[in-house]
């Protein structure tokens, strides 16, 4: 008796839920959102997400506002946001490197990059340059190479994200030269001391380079995986390294359970806001190649499809799971 009691009462608790989540999604949002981005201040992933902040928060008439939580590969911000509430009020600004590349470069977790999370759109990919200190005397990938093979040892690269790592231990593997790599928190304090001369070559994003790269601070001498006209006339990694082909995406989740209404009325949004002439400007010139189309479903088998993509890379670059 209490048993069937029991299911009726659930019954009737899951057919009202369902009459209410449309007056859920025209309500939504009530307050402020907070959109979780990986890395610091300064990095690309953080740049775009404030792009894309801005312009949803004048859609939706709600501030949208970014909160950088770095370190660690990004799983600090991950597993912030995976166990955070699910009512659309905490998103993340996800990327290659905590939604691709970690399930292969860490042995454990603390959160399940496609259990935890509901896929709300691929923004875009984004391009990344291979620059050099001023003084090392090397302008293509061929003289980077020679140079380091008669220099064993001597040459070291910093890393902030798992694309970044990734790509210099390719570079180092398909070489076969003899380089140190140094891992860094932000992309930021990596390029300050590649300026500085404490390490000589850096595969980094668009956003963190080019300011330094326009104004003379180190040079650019590749860019993956294609030419792009961010920047004309660096020729491609693939040109030197056939099949030299890596390359970051970002994307915007929510937590697992958010409602599918809201989820829906996000993507939407965004699909609008990535859509206007000035946000695709302002990620273009940040060297983004935006997407912003597709549907939660379509984001989520390209995370599946990246996870294992990415597990291949990692296991081609010889890194070691920690």
């Amino acid at each position: 008796m209490h048993r069937a009691m029991n299911q009726v009462l659930a019954a009737a608790a899951v057919l009202f839920g369902l009459a209410s989540n449309p007056a859920l999604a025209q309500s939504y949002p009530s307050k402020p959102i907070k959109l979780v981005v990986p890395f610091a201040p300064g990095s690309a992933t953080d740049s775009a997400g404030r792009v894309v902040a801005q312009a949803l928060g004048e859609r939706l008439k709600q501030a949208v506002v970014v909160e950088s939580k770095p370190g660690a590969s990004g799983i600090i911000a991950a597993e912030l946001v995976a166990k955070s509430a699910a009512d659309g009020y905490t998103l993340f600004m996800t990327t290659n490197t905590s939604h691709s590349a970690n399930p292969s470069m860490f042995k454990k977790l603390p959160y399940d990059p496609v259990r935890d999370f509901a896929p709300i759109i691929l923004i875009g990919e984004l391009p990344f340059v291979l620059v050099v200190n001023n003084s090392l005397p090397v302008k293509t990938v061929s003289e980077l190479v020679a140079y380091a093979r008669a220099n064993p040892g001597k040459l070291s690269f910093p890393y902030a994200s798992s694309t970044s790592q990734v790509s210099s231990e390719t570079l180092r593997i398909m070489t076969k030269i003899d380089v140190v790599g140094i891992p860094y928190k932000s992309s930021p304090q990596a390029t300050t001391d590649l300026i500085s001369g404490q390490t000589q070559f850096f595969i980094t994003d668009f956003a963190t380079s080019t300011p330094h790269i326009r104004a003379g601070k180190m040079r650019a001498i590749a860019v993956t995986p294609r030419r792009t006209s961010a920047m004309p006339g660096i020729p491609a990694m693939d040109e030197s390294l056939p099949g030299f082909d890596l390359i970051s995406w970002n994307g915007v989740l929510a937590p697992a359970g958010t409602p599918p209404e809201i989820i829906a009325k996000l993507n939407a949004e965004l699909k609008a806001v990535l859509a206007m002439p000035e946000v695709r400007e302002r990620l273009a010139a940040l060297g983004y190649d935006v997407t912003g189309t597709g549907s939660p479903g379509d984001f989520a088998e390209f995370l599946k499809r990246e996870i294992a993509k990415w597990a291949k890379w990692v296991k081609d670059a010889g890194i070691q799971p920690e």
